[in-house]
Order: C-alpha cells, then structure tokens, then sequence
C-alpha cells in the first residue's frame, strides 16, 4: 500500500494511493498509519491536493559511506588498516530539514558547492529499541524516497557533518511511503533536469537494512515516523539554483524539488 500525507482546503491527512482510471486517488484514513486504520471510502483526486512530507520523523538518522563506489569516489576508506570493514558512519538530520515532492531545496548562503544524494529511507512503523535481526522487518512501516543535499564544501571544512547535512530543506522525502516492498534488490537513481547523474541498485550497500536498524537501536529508541536514510550510490554531483532534481526509486515512485536560492 502506498500512504501519502497531503494538505487539501487548509486540512491535513493520511491517505492511501489508488490508481483509478481516471488518475491517482487518495482514500482518507480515518487515524494514522502506524497502527490499525481504516479507509474511509472519501477519496479525493491526487491532483487536487499538496503533497507534504510522508512522514513528520521526530529524528533522521542517516548512515555516510554504505555503498563502496561512493565512498571512493569522495576518497574514503570502507576498512580500516586491518582490513576490517569500518563502523557504520550515522548523523542526524533535524526535522527542520525535512520537505515533501514538489518543495523547494533552498540553496545555503553558507555553501558554494551543493550536492545531490538519492537514497532510500526506511520510515519505522513502531517504537522500538535493541532490535534483534530477526525482529527488524517487524519494526518497519515502509520506504519511500529521500535526497540527503549536501553542502559538500562546508562537510570538507568543517570535518563534521551537522550544518553541512542539517541545513533547512536538506532531506526531502516523499512522494509517499510503500508499505509492502521489498527492498533488497531496487534500482535507485536521480536526474538532475532530465539527465540521469546516479544509477545504483540496492542491493550494493555494504550494509543491509538489517545491519543498520540493529546497529542503530543498539544506542537509541527509533519512534513511529522516525527515518533512517541507508547510504548513495555513486555519482553525487552539483546542484545550483533553477535546477530541478529527481530521485525515482523502483517500486515506490519519483521525488521531485526544485532548487531556489535562499532568501
């Protein structure tokens, strides 16, 4: 099932994505999504209403360096002296930064070199702490799509991550969340006006989405909404403003933003 959350006459709801022949609807559910819903049968045309952020994450937990390709291309290591695969590198993104399909990504004044990184999130579905492997599937209510933007010059400058990730409009996510899909083997790319700058599957990430909800909740509660962005494959690349940037993942949809400066 595809959930969306969308804003129509001033009000805001849950609605689940059917297509119809005459377009894609929504079907408003009655409650939220994490738990036991129903459908109310009111169903409102999806060119009629705003689609927002599918989620309202009380955190964004991202993981750095999860496919092999991009970490060379950026010249950094995914095993340490030994030969030993590398800890998982994980930042935070706050929910400041996080926008919906068709939002704006604001250029930062503090940055000259703005990038695009199209990953897949996975959305959690219920509270949860210290999952064990075989448990993790439970705890997941869906994925959808993100773009971790990045001021790449602040990331080298400032050797830590929190503005040059963090910045307002840096995670978009949408357009909604799938909830029966498997994640293992998807293609992922974007396009930066029509012309296509990534092209990965996931089934190259070094770490799987098993690995990365047990490494995670070893150390923190994960709540319902809160989103893990799992890693980019290679080919990052500018973003400047006008430019219109894509992320389309298999078997979820397409996550469009446009790029305005600042201000």
């Amino acid at each position: 099932m595809r959930i969306a959350r969308f804003s129509i006459d001033g009000n805001v709801a849950f609605g689940a994505v059917e297509d119809t022949p005459q377009g894609p609807v929504l079907d408003i559910i009655k409650g939220i999504p994490y738990a036991d819903f129903e459908l109310s049968g009111t169903k409102v045309p999806l060119s009629k209403v705003r689609l927002l952020p599918p989620v309202l994450p009380n955190k964004v937990v991202a993981i750095g360096r999860n496919y092999a390709e991009h970490a060379k291309e950026l010249g950094n290591a995914i095993v340490d002296d030994q030969g030993r695969p590398e800890a998982p590198v994980a930042f935070f993104k706050p929910t400041t930064s996080v926008i919906g399909s068709g939002d704006a990504i604001e250029y930062p004044s503090f940055s000259d070199e703005l990038h695009h990184e199209a990953e897949l999130a996975v959305v959690i579905g219920r509270m949860c702490r210290e999952v064990p492997r075989e448990r993790v599937k439970d705890v997941i209510f869906g994925y959808t799509c993100a773009n971790d933007v990045t001021a790449r010059d602040v990331q080298r400058r400032e050797k830590q991550w929190a503005r040059a990730k963090g910045f307002d409009t840096s995670c978009p996510l949408g357009p909604w969340v799938e909830t029966d899909l498997d994640p293992t083997d998807l293609t992922i790319q974007a396009t930066v006006n029509g012309e296509q700058r990534q092209l990965g599957r996931t089934s190259d990430m070094i770490r799987s989405i098993e690995d990365l909800v047990v490494h995670i909740t070893e150390a923190m509660t994960l709540l319902p909404g809160d989103v893990i962005l799992t890693g980019t494959p290679a080919g990052v690349g500018p973003l400047n403003a006008g430019d219109e940037v894509a992320v389309t993942i298999e078997g979820i949809g397409t996550l469009t933003n446009k790029v305005i400066k600042r201000g």
